[in-house]
């Protein structure tokens, strides 16, 4: 039998109506909304937060130690390099010698962390589906689905693939062993029985791999469920979320697919807990 090698089909993640697609975060809001903050996309808000004046005396601040906590996770010569090359280079050495003081945002430096990029998921995939001699297809959700259709940018060591993997991957143990360990990203599965009803007919495809077929998780489905965890990495994706998502669009899709959620206590005190932290008000009837 001779193998068919295929690219993908789709190169740009796919379009979601439910939400908006999102405009990049400036500096404030990334600083002050953010957990987890990708440096290269930090450094870029704060270019174009240093080209934007006026500025004013806690942007100042704000710049200053954004400059000092990307030294910290870059090192001094590569951050070095940027400075000099950066557009903003006037900016950024006018506040390096202003006297502004203490330090003023103490939890950048924990925010910024290195992300798991889109490229290096498509990376395995390209390679997980050059070594599938049948058809078979995946449906991606969980933080990698959020990842891929660039509405979060953090750190995960799972691709979560609904329900059980396909035999003709599940059996490749070495494979999967050699890609975990290459790409730090492990092929994980769970239920679908956490997802909304209906989830499977609002899947998005995200291309071809070879004989193999991917599909993401609608991105309110996985906001919904998230929703219902108790876990607080989940709560955190949903505070980034908060500030992308149509809000009542969010609702409706509660209302129409989560039903069955909603009616386990458990689950139901985690959907009023994670809705009063992200709103402020009780979890519409």
């Amino acid at each position: 039998m001779t193998r068919r090698r295929g690219i993908i089909a789709v190169v740009t993640p796919p379009t979601v109506t439910s939400i908006p697609a999102r405009e990049s975060a400036d500096l404030w809001t990334l600083a002050l909304r953010h957990p987890h903050i990708d440096p290269d996309r930090f450094a870029a808000a704060l270019e174009q937060q240093a080209q934007n004046p006026p500025l004013d005396f806690r942007t100042r601040l704000l710049i200053r130690d954004s400059l000092r906590a990307l030294s910290e996770i870059w090192g001094e010569p590569r951050a070095r390099q940027w400075m000099q090359q950066s557009p903003a280079r006037p900016t950024f050495d006018a506040i390096n010698q202003e006297e502004l003081g203490p330090e003023g945002f103490p939890f950048l430096g924990k925010q910024l962390m290195e992300s798991i990029k889109p490229d290096v998921i498509l990376a395995l995939l390209r390679e997980l589906g050059d070594a599938v001699d049948s058809p078979a297809s995946i449906t991606i959700g969980g933080a990698a689905a959020l990842i891929m259709t660039n509405r979060i940018a953090r750190m995960t060591q799972d691709i979560d693939v609904v329900d059980e993997l396909p035999a003709a991957i599940r059996e490749q143990h070495d494979l999967l062993a050699k890609l975990a360990e290459r790409y730090r990203l492990r092929l994980t599965h769970f239920q679908s029985h956490y997802l909304p009803t209906g989830w499977d007919g609002r899947r998005k495809s995200l291309g071809r791999f070879g004989m193999l077929d991917v599909f993401l998780i609608d991105e309110l489905d996985v906001a919904i469920g998230k929703l219902f965890s108790n876990r607080e990495k989940d709560r955190d994706d949903l505070r980034v979320l908060a500030g992308q998502m149509d809000k009542r669009a969010l609702v409706d899709r509660l209302r129409v697919a989560g039903q069955a959620h909603l009616e386990e206590p458990a689950l139901r005190e985690n959907a009023d807990k994670n809705w009063y932290i992200l709103f402020g008000e009780a979890l519409p009837a």
